[in-house]
């Protein structure tokens, strides 16, 4: 297959947005996959911030980080990313570079914990108020169980509307699979 797949594509704009040094966010650490991606393109002298409400998302992601060598660039915050602007050190403000989300639930964990239209929404307004530039938030949109069309839903209004002065917006999603595939939505800040 030669067109990108939905995560590596995630990854693809995330590495062309993010150099070493930058600050960047990780609003759902999960397991940790992300984190360590984050990690690695930020390098030593960057900072990635990871947000999760769930103790053992937190934990799962710390081990990743320590086993790759990357936890003293990454800050991890026990808490819902729509708190993301009080968290987030002020010096940084508007100076992020990249931010992800991977919405739905923590895999292999409790599927009623799942991440809401509203903090989502939250989160990204607050962040488009603080990325630089051409700083891009990738949104991977998990629809496969209820709560995650009602999120879908949400989020594709809320991103139409975002006026096209304040950022590029782009859905980027294989439309004949089948059992809802995860799709992206990516906004670059202008």
């Amino acid at each position: 297959m030669k067109m990108e797949r939905i995560l590596p594509f995630a990854k693809n704009l995330l590495e062309k947005a993010i150099k070493p040094g930058d600050f960047v966010v990780d609003a759902t650490v999960g397991n940790g996959h992300d984190t360590v991606f984050l990690a690695g393109l930020v390098g030593e002298n960057g900072m990635v911030y990871g947000f999760d409400i769930q103790e053992e998302a937190i934990a799962a992601t710390r081990e990743r980080l320590t086993q790759n060598g990357l936890l003293e660039q990454v800050t991890i915050f026990h808490a819902g990313h729509e708190q993301l602007s009080a968290k987030i050190p002020t010096n940084v403000h508007g100076k992020l570079t990249g931010a992800i989300f991977n919405l739905g639930y923590l895999p292999g964990s409790d599927k009623t914990t799942v991440t809401r239209p509203e903090t989502t929404i939250a989160a990204i307004e607050q962040l488009l108020d603080m990325m630089a530039p051409e700083g891009t938030i990738v949104l991977v949109i998990y629809h496969g169980h209820e709560q995650g069309v009602v999120e879908r839903d949400s989020l594709l209004q809320y991103c139409e509307q975002i006026h096209q002065r304040t950022a590029h917006v782009l859905q980027y999603q294989f439309i004949n699979q089948q059992n809802n595939p995860p799709f992206i939505v990516a906004i670059e800040k202008r």
